[in-house]
């Protein structure tokens, strides 16, 4: 059963940890939240939440800082604007900042005190989850999915077998120390039951080169397990070392989820994820072409 639609454990909630400073991305970041950067005429911001909407979310929370109001501003309705555009007659742009949230979907904005790690941002949303399953999706991770997005294949799974499910994909062996690598007993289906996970490990210690990346569907039990999360490396409470022990406990899968993943937490990444989408415009590919030709 589709878990976007009727199933019990439905995940209607996704969180969205978006309080990091953006440094690679200085001097830009010191006035543009990183998560407003531009992929084409689009925010990484609203690919994510496009990706929430499809997997049947209706509540976005957004755990920020204190100092960031673009996010919420990009998303509030722009009255003036909006009344200059229908004056103008210049209905499809304003058909454009009116549709970015269908009406069914609300946000809420919670904010992170302090920079204690994504452990703690995603504890930071607790009293808006309450005891329901939810995802989160880190909008730096930018996926084009294959039939359907990556959050929507992870919530199917999740209601299929009622498990928590990280999304996964292989990295070259030396880069293992930037991720999350988990240690799935060398299966290779696209679902494997997850046994370890280990933070950030040199190659030579890392049990497979199977990587986190950016996207988790977990039960509300996580916040507990946070919760007797002691902090680690740099005071921060690492979300890896709860999942650690929800594993122990109860069944979480890796999916290797069928898409494409553009790392647009760097400036290579950005640049590839812009060109993927001009690639797929008719109007922007031949520029991009004769471009790179």
């Amino acid at each position: 059963m589709n878990a976007a639609g009727t199933h019990a454990n439905r995940v209607r909630k996704v969180v969205f940890p978006v309080a990091g400073l953006g440094t690679r991305f200085l001097p830009a970041t010191k006035v543009v939240a990183k998560e407003m950067l531009p992929v084409l005429d689009r925010p990484l911001i609203q690919y994510a939440v496009d990706e929430a909407v499809d997997a049947g979310a209706d509540t976005l929370v957004f755990v920020t800082n204190r100092y960031k109001h673009a996010i919420a501003d990009y998303f509030d309705s722009a009255y003036e604007l909006e009344e200059t555009l229908e004056r103008a007659g210049k209905h499809e742009l304003l058909s454009l900042i009116q549709g970015l949230l269908p009406p069914h979907v609300r946000c809420v904005y919670v904010t992170q005190e302090q920079a204690l790690g994504l452990g703690h941002a995603v504890l930071c949303a607790k009293p808006v989850i309450g005891d329901e399953p939810f995802g989160v999706i880190l909008p730096d991770d930018l996926i084009v999915g294959e039939g359907g997005s990556a959050l929507r294949q992870m919530v199917d799974l999740a209601a299929v077998e009622d498990a928590g499910v990280l999304a996964v994909e292989e990295v070259p062996r030396e880069d293992t120390g930037k991720y999350g690598i988990v240690d799935v007993g060398g299966a290779h289906d696209s679902a494997a039951a997850i046994r370890h996970v280990v933070e950030k490990p040199q190659p030579e210690h890392a049990p497979s080169n199977l990587a986190i990346v950016g996207r988790y569907v977990l039960p509300a039990r996580i916040f507990e397990l946070l919760e007797g999360t002691r902090p680690g490396a740099g005071g921060e409470i690492q979300l890896t070392d709860a999942i650690d022990a929800l594993i122990a406990e109860s069944k979480v899968l890796a999916c290797r989820f069928a898409g494409t993943r553009f790392d647009c937490g760097n400036k290579s990444g950005l640049v590839r994820a812009t060109l993927h989408f001009a690639m797929q415009d008719p109007a922007l590919a031949k520029v991009a072409r004769e471009f790179m030709a």
